[in-house]
């Protein structure tokens, strides 16, 4: 049998090609399919191509990342100046309190503690309070917006693969999927990770997410019970710091 002809190589090649963009329209439907649980009302949006936040009523605004609270230097941060960050890219899986599971999503963003480390920390802040964009639909305890609350060891701790993400699948995040910025915790449920995320605010206490308040049957601590990981979780105990 002869070997490989020019033209059976370009055939080759051509199918690899098409397989490949096969492959991409395939993941891109699959993210579309994503399943999308959220609380707040959908009245604002985001363009990634100009990172401007924009509302159904009144003029769009470029969206700003704060970080304050007890921090040495308070930051405000544009679109443009975390994409300029030092990015990091992981796959993970993603855990709903529901029950079901999303294996191997690709996230790009960045850590934390690049945050952390630009805005100094305080030596009494121990927790980290995410704020999210949007009014939500009921008021637990009057909070009028999403909140969570994580400790910043564990936010720190580079072996739980915490990670501000923003982009899914090599693209932006979509909306509904948390733009422009949402925190992913592979070993957490994920009503623990804040979607459209617009306030960092480092403190000395902890304060119940919105779930939390809205229904005390969403623990503060919420670690995704080990027989639903594909992996061992790296805490080394069972409780927060």
């Amino acid at each position: 049998m002869g070997g490989i002809t020019r033209r059976l190589l370009l055939q080759i090649l051509a199918g690899a090609a098409v397989f490949g963009r096969m492959a991409d329209t395939a993941w891109a439907y699959f993210v579309r399919q994503f399943p999308v649980r959220t609380v707040e009302i959908e009245d604002f949006g985001f363009d990634a191509a100009t990172g401007m936040v924009t509302h159904e009523r009144g003029p769009a605004e470029p969206y700003v990342l704060v970080v304050d609270g007890l921090v040495g230097q308070p930051l405000r941060l544009s679109y443009a100046d975390l994409l300029a960050l030092p990015q990091e890219n992981q796959v993970s899986d993603f855990h709903c309190v529901e029950g079901w599971s999303v294996g191997d999503l690709a996230w790009g963003g960045l850590r934390l503690a690049t945050l952390a480390d630009k805005a100094g920390p305080k030596p009494e802040a121990r927790y980290v309070i995410f704020h999210s964009l949007g009014r939500t639909r009921s008021r637990p305890g009057g909070l009028d917006h999403y909140v969570e609350c994580l400790p910043l060891a564990d936010l720190r701790d580079p072996r739980l693969d915490y990670l501000l993400a923003l982009t899914l699948a090599g693209a932006p995040l979509p909306l509904a999927h948390g733009a422009p910025l949402r925190l992913v915790c592979p070993y957490d449920l994920a009503y623990k990770g804040a979607k459209c995320v617009t306030r960092l605010e480092f403190a000395a206490a902890p304060v119940e997410g919105w779930w939390t308040r809205a229904n005390a049957i969403y623990a503060t601590f919420a670690p995704v019970e080990p027989g639903r990981l594909r992996r061992p979780s790296p805490r080394a105990t069972a409780s927060p710091s």
